[in-house]
């Protein structure tokens, strides 16, 4: 992985660690300890930032762009299992289990990161309760997450999964549900196992029903 990097230290580097939701009710003075731990790294758009079966030496946390964490089998058809956005992090699961990197994580857009060695990891964990526990809670959703799509997977056709991933991706804003995620028709299709025609087709059906309009760069939604 071709990266810039340097330490994410002094004022700047506790103001940005306060943002991001894993580090949520950190002192001042554990935070100082995780600023001297990080190293702060920018990748471009498309750059593999993890390969699958890679030894999992660090944790990432997405300071800023996204990532798409994904599968590929022996053909190169990809799937995609999440996407990543500003504040979430990846390859905390290896660290605790101490298994290899279970899925490759590709930058959607230009990142920029912080990298927690595991040694540094497991030093901050041991001594910080909190911390123990948001990443507990960020296993928990991802498994909710994980759960949820099995669901639809199973149970949902093409069109119930699209719109059900619409709504996931959506927050309310001023009482509408917006999508301003940035994500292709195709990256919709690897998430809900169709082709990027067919995705195109749903939308084009949902626009023309009535559940969505596309205006100003955003998708707004027009079902609760």
């Amino acid at each position: 992985m071709q990266t810039e990097h340097h330490q994410a230290s002094g004022g700047a580097g506790l103001s940005l660690l306060k943002k991001i939701p894993m580090f949520a009710g950190l002192s001042d003075s554990q935070l100082e300890q995780i600023a001297k731990m990080a190293v702060r790294r920018k990748v471009p758009r498309n750059t593999t930032i993890v390969h699958a079966g890679d030894s999992t030496d660090s944790l990432f946390v997405i300071v800023s762009g996204s990532a798409k964490v994904l599968n590929r089998d022996v053909e190169g058809n990809e799937v995609i299992l999440t996407l990543l956005s500003a504040g979430e992090c990846f390859g905390e699961m290896g660290l605790i289990d101490g298994s290899p990197r279970s899925a490759d994580v590709v930058a959607s857009e230009s990142c920029e990161l912080l990298a927690i060695t595991k040694p540094d990891f497991m030093k901050a964990l041991a001594g910080n309760v909190e911390l123990g526990l948001n990443i507990m809670k960020s296993l928990v959703l991802r498994l909710r997450e994980a759960n949820r799509k099995i669901e639809s997977l199973a149970l949902m056709d093409v069109y119930g999964r699209v719109a059900k991933l619409l709504l996931d991706f959506s927050v309310k804003e001023n009482g509408l549900r917006v999508i301003r995620r940035k994500v292709t028709k195709q990256d919709m299709a690897k998430m809900v196992g169709a082709s990027r025609e067919m995705v195109s087709r749903v939308m084009k059906d949902l626009e023309r029903s009535g559940y969505l309009r596309i205006e100003e760069g955003r998708i707004v939604l027009t079902v609760d």
